[in-house]
């Protein structure tokens, strides 16, 4: 059941930050108005808005979940919750437009109330007129009091002097309590009040009416009223446990079977978290009474009180504040003695309060308890009060609770220190400034340091020295050997945390470097990329031009016309060149590729970049670093920087043929190049790019018939060779596999 606490408050919290917290209104106890509509009783107005305000409340708790930007999938207990809220919208209307307040009902709530209302104000508009009339007349003025109309009774009356009330004839309803005023209904008016009241008795059934029928809408609706209140006080608990975890920084704890307390940096939560010290400990691995020493002041009772309340908060289905990985066991019990209870009037002592207090909690404890104890075996004889208290510690040991306490006896922390499942742990305190710096040390018992706080406090040195002499020499060397330990355990601690700060720092620097590593080779590909795709753009577009120049060339009969388009033609080819050698150092990886001069020796197989072909090694390298090299019958030198690492070739290979038609004999020759091309290994767009510059080339030379060497795969570039053909018209025929000659 706690774990299903723990996952109401995590897809609570989760929901608040995507979401804000929802609003919740409160909202009243309608018990008693449940059983009336069980009896088909009548509601008041301010019990049917009560009713009205629960499916208001209702409606904006499922606005509030059910929002686009939710995944409603992530959060399946709130869900249920949330799903399971009734509204009503036909009765929130009908209600909010008949009652405007708890003692209100609106004039539409029905016709004759309207009806009757508006009678109402008529006559009470002509009465008031009838009785302002006799006010302001010049007979009546002389009588008059105050020239006032009011009420009393319920009836319209006005003040006449006491001395003229037999002058106005009709009915006293009031006199002043200096008796010098009567307020007289005049007899003109009686039949009119009359009137009035009897439309008054007809608004209250009329209204009376209206309230039983608005009531019948809520009959159906009794159990679906009970369940919203109960949805409705679950979610507002979840969702207040989920914002107290926030204003505290908690976590949720992880829930243990191994009895034990693993608390890291757990911090008291009412303590201003700017300036509270964390502890962390660990209880019930390897020892289940911990005993913590040290002065007064240091921070021992906090100690106590953070685990106390921290356990009740985690077993409650709070999150406590402390790092994650937290883990706390559930105890049927936490037990807890701290506090002074001596009382005069009961003859309780300090060390009977406390006895007490023990005493019932060995009653109930169990092996699945956790007991807490402040100064233990005090306010009695120190020797007796210690002996006493190793007792019930052990008792505690044995019963196999779980037990901290705290204590300045000098037999406990040596008993700790000797005895199997017991572990000593001091508070640091700080003697240069006499004050408690609140880390909790485990693993070491602390010194009071009684001498030393009164030396600084301005104790007379002869009184200390006296006091330290009659201290045995056991007594000196068992505490000179504590205080050497706590030394160095403190030191340790500080080199720890020193330790811990600078790892800490080393884990940001490195996660920083990565993530700029990772942004920095990020970049580097969006600019490789995208000077590649820059890249493509120019060369279709040059390549378009060379298309748009050879067609012009085959209708072009006047000579320097033909050699001005041969010189474009030219520089468009050179420009093409350009762009496949960008291309193909975009795409090279030369921390791969790349030769070093002591590897390349002749007959050695070799990656040509400049040229993107494959070649032969005839020399080897110069002093100048070129190598001389031969591509099918043609040799050149070529720098060793262009050499790569030869490329993989695919054994099972396929080739296709175009017969070059051309009607360019009268043009010189441009370009002397090898009738095949070999593209095994590129990709479809790749290759088609290499082999439409080919095929430029080729009609340039003026070679027949060429031939295309490239992988079988799945026929793709086959076919896409084939459309090029179709479109170029240098191109006169495409065969697949074979030679075609003119």
């Amino acid at each position: 059941m706690l774990k299903n606490f723990y996952k109401k408050h995590g897809e609570a919290i989760h929901v608040s930050l995507r979401n804000s917290f929802p609003i919740f209104h409160e909202i009243a106890d309608i018990s008693i108005v449940l059983k009336k509509l069980e009896s088909n009783g009548s509601l008041s107005a301010k019990s049917l808005l009560a009713l009205t305000h629960i499916f208001q409340l209702s409606q904006e708790l499922k606005d509030y979940f059910n929002k686009d930007f939710l995944d409603l999938s992530e959060y399946p207990i709130l869900a249920d919750l949330f799903s399971g809220l009734y509204t009503n919208k036909g009765i929130v209307d009908k209600i909010l437009v008949c009652i405007l307040d708890e003692n209100t009902i609106d004039d539409k709530a029905s016709k004759i109330l309207q009806s009757i209302r508006k009678q109402e104000r008529k006559l009470e508009q002509d009465i008031r007129s009838k009785l302002n009339d006799m006010l302001h007349s010049s007979t009546y003025s002389k009588y008059i009091q105050e020239s006032i109309v009011t009420i009393r009774n319920n009836r319209f009356v006005i003040p006449i002097k006491e001395e003229y009330r037999s002058q106005i004839k009709g009915f006293v309803h009031d006199i002043s309590n200096a008796g010098s005023t009567v307020f007289i209904e005049p007899i003109s008016v009686f039949e009119m009040n009359n009137a009035l009241n009897s439309l008054k008795k007809e608004e209250e059934l009329e209204i009376e009416r209206i309230l039983q029928e608005l009531t019948q809408l809520f009959y159906p609706c009794v159990e679906e009223l009970q369940l919203d209140v109960n949805l409705i006080g679950k979610l507002d608990f979840i969702f207040a446990k989920a914002k107290f975890s926030q204003s505290i920084q908690a976590t949720i704890p992880l829930i243990n079977a191994n009895k034990e307390i693993r608390l890291k940096n757990a911090r008291h939560p009412l303590i201003d978290k700017n300036n509270v010290v964390p502890i962390t400990l660990n209880l019930g691995n390897d020892f289940s009474v911990l005993l913590i020493t040290g002065p007064n002041t240091g921070g021992k009772t906090v100690t106590l009180k953070t685990v106390g309340l921290l356990t009740c908060m985690a077993c409650s289905g709070l999150a406590i504040p402390c790092d994650e990985n937290s883990s706390i066991y559930v105890f049927d019990n936490v037990f807890a003695d701290i506090g002074d209870d001596q009382s005069i009037h009961n003859s309780l002592s300090t060390f009977s309060s406390h006895m007490l207090n023990i005493i019932e909690i060995m009653k109930y404890a169990t092996k699945k308890s956790l007991i807490l104890v402040d100064e233990l075996g005090s306010g009695t004889d120190p020797l007796e009060g210690a002996n006493l208290a190793i007792s019930i510690l052990d008792y505690f040991k044995e019963l196999g609770s779980l037990t901290m306490a705290t204590t300045h006896y000098q037999e406990l922390k040596h008993y700790a220190l000797v005895t199997e499942g017991f572990k000593n742990a001091s508070v640091e305190f700080d003697i240069s400034t006499l004050s408690p710096t609140y880390k909790l040390l485990v693993g070491i018992p602390g010194k009071s340091n009684a001498f030393e706080i009164s030396k600084k406090l301005g104790l007379e040195e002869a009184i200390l020295n006296k006091a330290q002499t009659l201290m045995t020499s056991s007594q000196i060397d068992i505490e000179n050997l504590l205080k050497n330990i706590y030394d160095d355990k403190s030191l340790i601690e500080k080199q720890k945390s020193e330790i811990s700060q600078e790892l800490e720092h080393i884990t940001t620097l490195r996660k920083a470097l990565e993530k700029e590593r990772e942004e920095v080779k990020h970049q580097k590909q969006n600019l490789i990329h995208d000077a590649k795709i820059k890249a493509r753009e120019i060369l279709l577009d040059a390549k378009q031009d060379a298309d748009n120049i050879i067609k012009q060339m085959n209708t072009l009969t006047n000579k320097r016309d033909l050699e001005n388009a041969r010189n474009t033609l030219n520089t468009k080819i050179k420009n093409v060149n350009l762009m496949d050698k960008l291309e193909n150092s975009a795409n090279s990886d030369d921390s791969k590729d790349v030769l070093d001069a002591k590897e390349i020796k002749p007959n050695m197989e070799v990656f040509v970049s400049n040229l993107g072909q494959n070649a032969i090694v005839l020399s080897h390298v110069s002093k100048s670093n070129e190598v001389q090299i031969q591509i099918g019958n043609l040799k050149m030198n070529v720098p060793i920087t262009y050499l790569k690492r030869m490329h993989a070739t695919v054994k099972d290979n396929n080739s296709c043929s175009i017969n070059i038609h051309s009607n360019t004999s009268h043009i010189s020759k441009t370009k002397t190049i090898k009738p095949e091309i070999n593209v095994i290994g590129l990709n479809v767009e790749e290759s088609i790019f290499v082999v439409d510059k080919f095929l430029d080339d080729a009609a340039l030379s003026k070679l027949q018939t060429v031939r295309i060497v490239h992988g079988k795969g799945t026929g793709k570039l086959r076919n896409r060779y084939s459309s090029i053909s179709e479109k170029k018209p240098t191109c006169k025929k495409f065969s697949p596999g074979n030679l075609w000659r003119r």
